[in-house]
């Protein structure tokens, strides 16, 4: 069976973590040429690699936060996973807290979350750096002598993978890879160097002659990834495997390689000082065990493996910049995905109409687009309107809340599960325009973080939108970070912010001013906001005074220094008024003010004034005692997908 067939017999849906990766990368696209049910996974640094690839097949998942990876694992399903992320490999990633956290700790969390899953495979990428010292075509059971952090970390994730496998019986195999090479690894490697040289004629410098290094093409590494997904079973679960051709070349060969295969006069030059503080002088694998459990070895000679990789490199420098192919500032070409979250409460009227103005300017602006409804509880039909919507589009997902939490919980609730490149928070009674999306897309492209709403007119009577005014105004003028004024809920925030957003815990949120407070570059588009479509608006006098509170109160401790400011202020009054009484009593004992008027005014005005610094106090102290209690923002009761009903996952929630 060929490579094609191998892939799309697989179980399906697949899932490819660390696909913006060189070997990622790799297995993604030759997925994708034979199958649709693919996704991969981003999550941070360039992604070059997936120019081209449909943003409906990436992700974004932060390995280190729980509820993205529980987010993805919901979304995708997955019944075949193929895990390429790692930290470390580079000699410039030095970070020796983050190499531990993205290859053990990372990896440990996401083997818990699968472990009930029913998987058919899931194959991960280890590394001959596992071995350190002992890297001379050790056998699988050789012993593991790691020599820096990257290898422990390793390490420690292949003895993690017999745990889970060969006792928690979870169907899961360590491909340890050699010196993969192929279509688009890192131009900083030695093969990519060759390759770039190769086509001026010369060669690059190169370490010590005598290094010895198991060349494998990458080509032959995506064949044994689907090899062992393929034969996975209690045999092959908990196995570590070497994957390389078993054949050491020395760079010196490696040169007299590349001069015969492209016809170079050039002469081979070394430099004893390059390589890195890790390297052995004999680095190659012993490939029997892939042999015997999976059928594999490698297919491609070094010679080959040069030739097809010179010529990618040959068509890709036709338009690309070798040497900043790893150096570029923008994730993606073009920004093009979105998810838009919107806030349900008594909108079941309005939904389908959001859906329809939603998809006709995600589709006019040839959006990759998902659309989450968070059904707050709602008490009329809403959760039945989403079902049905969701069952005709499944661009469409539901979530239904155990009560009703408030928008700001089910704009966290819906930005929790968000996987594209940016969200995009909407109330669900229409007052907030979809059609405003198209600007915010273009300034989005154009380089903005966040580019929010800021509603120049309100279509509501003229005394309540001059106190809406009135409240922006004061609460831009107390509050500690910078607030635009006049701008609500409505924006597009892109996944970096939506990011540290959630990292913010508050429990009574105030989403508005954490836009503001975690930064980035933010921008306004103006709009008149319109009436509510259907029914009446669910605030009121009492609740617009409560979100005023939340806010300042959130955002200011302006009320406590006006109140310190007073207190001194009095204080200082106070003692004037004694002196001042005491020598009108003296030099003018008639003028002394007489009766209880006087006195019950100063008591009347201090005693307000204490009742006041109590109360403001009081706010304060009572926004800590309900963050102290730390009880959910919200809690998901269901989650709605293709027009099915299902329980949401307690654990993914915040």
């Amino acid at each position: 069976m060929n490579l094609e067939d191998k892939l799309r017999n697989l179980a399906g849906p697949v899932l490819v973590l660390g696909a913006s990766g060189f070997i990622g990368a790799n297995l993604l696209r030759r997925l994708l040429a034979v199958r649709s049910d693919v996704t991969g996974t981003v999550f941070s640094g360039d992604t070059w690699r997936l120019d081209e690839v449909p943003s409906a097949h990436i992700a974004f998942l932060n390995l280190q936060d729980p509820v993205s990876v529980r987010s993805v694992l919901h979304r995708v399903a997955p019944k075949t996973i193929f895990d390429c992320s790692s930290f470390g490999a580079y000699s410039f990633e030095q970070d020796y807290e983050r190499v531990h956290a993205t290859n053990y700790l990372s990896f440990i969390r996401l083997m818990e979350e699968v472990a009930d899953m029913q998987l058919a495979a899931f194959v991960h990428a280890g590394s001959s750096s596992e071995y350190g010292l002992n890297a001379t075509a050790p056998a699988e059971d050789a012993a593991l002598l790691p020599n820096s952090h990257y290898a422990v970390s390793k390490v420690a994730a292949s003895a993690a993978i017999a745990y889970f496998g060969k006792v928690r019986g979870v169907p899961v195999a360590n491909l340890r890879l050699y010196a993969v090479y192929g279509p688009y690894e890192d131009s900083s490697r030695l093969i990519p160097a060759l390759c770039e040289a190769s086509l001026r004629g010369a060669l690059p410098v190169l370490a010590r002659a005598e290094v010895s290094r198991d060349f494998v093409h990458v080509d032959d590494v995506v064949q044994a990834f689907a090899d062992a997904a393929q034969r996975m079973g209690p045999e092959l679960a908990g196995e570590s495997i070497n994957i390389g051709s078993g054949q050491p070349t020395t760079l010196a060969a490696l040169a007299e390689v590349a001069i015969q295969t492209f016809g170079l006069a050039a002469q081979p030059r070394f430099n004893p000082a390059a390589g890195r503080a890790w390297d052995t002088d004999n680095w190659y694998a012993d490939a029997g065990k892939a042999r015997r459990l999976l059928g594999w070895s490698a297919k491609v000679d070094l010679a080959e493996g040069l030739r097809r990789t010179r010529d990618w490199w040959r068509g890709h420098l036709a338009h690309a910049d070798f040497g900043r192919l790893t150096k570029r500032t923008q994730s993606r070409q073009e920004k093009n995905s979105i998810s838009a979250v919107i806030a349900c409460y008594r909108d079941g009227q309005a939904i389908p109409i959001m859906h329809e103005r939603l998809v006709a300017v995600c589709q006019r602006l040839g959006l990759d687009y998902e659309i989450i409804f968070v059904n707050d509880n709602s008490p009329d039909d809403s959760a039945e309107v989403i079902r049905d919507i969701s069952a005709r589009d499944p661009h469409v997902i539901g979530i239904t809340h155990s009560r009703n939490f408030g928008s700001q919980a089910a704009f966290r609730s819906g930005m929790g599960i968000a996987s594209k490149e940016a969200v995009v928070l909407m109330d669900g009674d229409l007052q907030d325009p979809p059609e405003l999306i198209e600007a915010f897309v273009e300034r989005w492209r154009a380089g903005a973080d966040v580019v929010y709403g800021r509603r120049v007119k309100r279509e509501m009577p003229v005394l309540l939108e001059a106190c809406y005014r009135a409240f922006y105004r004061l609460f831009a003028m107390m509050s500690e970070v910078p607030v635009p004024k006049d701008a609500g809920d409505f924006s597009l925030i892109d996944r970096s912010v939506v990011y540290w957003l959630l990292q913010c815990q508050e429990r009574d949120s105030f989403l508005r001013g954490l836009r503001a407070y975690v930064g980035f570059r933010q921008e306004g588009v103006d709009y008149v906001r319109p009436e509510r479509m259907f029914g009446v608006s669910t605030n009121n006098w009492i609740k617009n005074i409560g979100w005023a509170k939340k806010g300042i109160f959130s955002f200011s401790r302006m009320p406590l220094h006006l109140l310190t400011a007073a207190g001194g202020l009095a204080t200082v009054g106070t003692v004037v008024l004694a002196i001042f009484t005491v020598l009108v009593r003296i030099f003018e004992a008639d003028s002394v003010p007489r009766g209880v008027t006087f006195l019950s005014l100063l008591v009347m005005f201090f005693g307000s004034a204490t009742l006041l610094g109590i109360g403001l106090l009081g706010e304060y102290i009572g926004k800590i005692f309900e963050e102290t209690k730390a009880r959910p923002a919200f809690i998901r009761r269901s989650l709605i997908v293709r027009g099915t009903i299902r329980p949401a996952d307690p654990r993914g929630q915040r």
